[in-house]
Parts: structure tokens; C-alpha cells; sequence
């Protein structure tokens, strides 16, 4: 760790920071909830993509970076797993399924970045992370009804296939950080602006009903522009510049439980008592996961 990380580290800042993103990520579940009831859940994909796309890409240029597209051919793999999948199935799955619960299936996604990387990337999995694992997808059993039938079952299925697809969004950024012409911030932009192209082709083929610009509506699109695409992206470039990987990934464990949590106290979205096992079950696996990076990464700096 280098001293200006552990200076940052001791003030709490980077903390603070992680605190108010997972706030931010969380409270954002309900959000969408409310802003669908005013606009088909392709439009509002759209919309809320095609605006992060272009603040995106005027901090870019704001930030004097070459603005031609690098690793093209991966960066629009990268586009359709995180973007137009990644933020397309959520939304679809909320239309019709609770907001803590998509959360929570959709932060099966560590899982399935082990499970990927091991074919992919080579990565074999240890006797700890086997642990891990089992716990999270006990847990996805206990989350997932397979006795319901139509578009609950559907629900619990986009938003588990969306988990699968950050997971590959994943595995397709470490293969890219390779390569010396990566950069985070015009790999993020261009991805994003790939994957905006097929949601916005989808919602304009697709028939829906005109949107009602309501306040709610108005308040719940800006929040997703403002807040989840613009400021959690800048917080998390602060946090990941002065806190290990490990301990910030760690960190946004806090996000699903702030969405279950305010999907109780706003939309009277109470788990049901297979959920509410299914949920500890997930949370531990994943926070069982987060601790064992942090102590691998620990163990490495000390050998190096």
C-alpha cells in the first residue's frame, strides 16, 4: 500500500465516501421502482443510459484524455454485458419483482465472476472460495421461487441472468487491464455509449405507453443520471485510488441491504421468511468472499 493510500485510509475520507456510494447504489433500487410506474422500463433504460453516456463523455474530454475508443472489439463485448444486459435486465426484472429481492440476486454476481474465471481465466477456485459459494447459492435457492409461475418467476430470472452478465463484464475488464492501452475512465465512457446503442433500437421498435413526466418520474431520472452515473462514478475512481480493491468491494456490501431495507419502510416490500434465509445466506457468502480477498491481498504484499 502505497503512503499517500495509507495517509488517505487513516483520515476516513475514502470511508465516508464508500458510505454515501453504497447509500447512493442502495437507495437507488427503490428509485427505479417508483420511476417505472410512469415509463416502460425500456425507455426508461434508454433515456438513462443515452444521458450517463454523454456526461461521460464530456468529462472525458474535460479530463484532456485521448477520446479515440481503445480495445474497440472488447469494449463493445464490454458495452452489451455491463450496459445494455447489465442495466437492461434489472430494470425489466423490477418491473414485476420486488426491488430488494432484484438487488440481492443481482449481487450474486461475485459468485459467477469465480465460477467464470476459472474456464476463462484460469483461475481455480480454493477450498475457502467452494465455502463461499455453496452459502451464496443455497441462498439464491431459498431467493428464487421455482414454483411461481409468468413474470414473477421471470423476474427472479432477468435479474439473476443480470448478475451473470456484470460477472462477464468483469471478467472481460480484467482481461482488458492486459493491455497498456487500457484506461478506466474512456474504456467506461465508450462502453457505455456501445451499450447504449442496442437499448435505445429496443425501446424504439418495442411498443410501450407515452411517458408521464411526473414529478416522481422527472426526480427518479435525474437521480439515476446525476447520483448513479455521475457521482458514484467519481466517488468510486476517489475510493479505488486510496483504498485496497478488496476492502472497497467489501465495502459496498452495505448496497443491498440499504435497498432491502428501504424497499421495507417505502414500498412495504417485507421478505417473507425463505427470502429473509436466502438474503443472510448471500450476504454472508459474499462478505465470507471479501474477506478472504483482503487477506490473500494482504499475504501477497508481504511476500512481495
Amino acid at each position: 500500500m502505497s503512503a499517500k493510500t495509507t495517509a488517505a485510509t487513516s483520515s476516513g475520507k475514502p470511508f465516508l465516501a464508500l458510505a454515501f456510494l453504497s447509500v447512493i447504489w442502495g437507495y437507488n433500487w427503490v428509485v427505479m421502482k417508483e420511476g417505472l410506474r410512469f415509463c416502460d422500463p425500456f425507455v426508461f433504460a434508454a433515456i438513462r443510459v443515452a444521458l450517463a453516456a454523454a456526461f461521460l463523455f464530456i468529462i472525458l474530454l474535460w479530463s484532456k484524455k485521448p477520446v479515440r475508443p481503445r480495445q474497440v472489439k472488447w469494449t463493445v463485448l464490454l458495452g452489451l454485458l455491463s450496459t445494455t444486459f447489465g442495466l437492461g435486465l434489472p430494470v425489466w426484472a423490477l418491473v414485476n419483482g420486488g426491488a430488494g429481492k432484484t438487488a440481492i440476486l443481482l449481487y450474486t454476481m461475485p459468485f459467477w465472476v469465480i465460477l467464470l474465471a476459472w474456464p476463462i481465466l484460469g483461475e481455480k477456485m480454493r477450498g475457502l472460495d467452494w465455502l463461499a459459494v455453496i452459502l451464496a447459492f443455497t441462498g439464491l435457492g431459498l431467493m428464487v421461487d421455482f414454483h411461481a409461475v409468468g413474470v414473477k418467476l421471470w423476474s427472479s430470472i432477468f435479474a439473476v441472468l443480470a448478475g451473470v452478465s456484470w460477472a462477464g463484464s468483469a471478467i472481460v475488464t480484467r482481461i482488458m487491464r492486459r493491455s497498456r492501452e487500457f484506461d478506466l475512465l474512456s474504456v467506461t465512457t465508450w462502453q457505455m455509449i456501445y451499450g447504449a446503442v442496442p437499448l435505445i433500437i429496443i425501446s424504439l421498435i418495442l411498443p410501450a405507453p407515452p411517458i408521464q413526466w411526473t414529478p416522481v418520474f422527472i426526480v427518479a431520472l435525474s437521480y439515476n443520471v446525476i447520483f448513479v452515473s455521475i457521482i458514484a462514478f467519481l466517488l468510486w475512481f476517489y475510493i479505488l485510488e486510496r483504498v485496497p480493491a478488496g476492502m472497497a468491494t467489501m465495502g459496498t456490501l452495505a448496497t443491498p441491504v440499504i435497498a432491502i431495507v428501504a424497499a421495507a419502510l417505502q414500498l412495504g416490500e417485507i421478505p417473507s421468511l425463505r427470502e429473509t434465509a436466502g438474503i443472510i445466506l448471500i450476504l454472508s457468502g459474499i462478505g465470507f468472499l471479501s474477506a478472504i480477498a483482503i487477506l490473500r491481498t494482504r499475504r501477497l504484499g508481504r511476500i512481495q
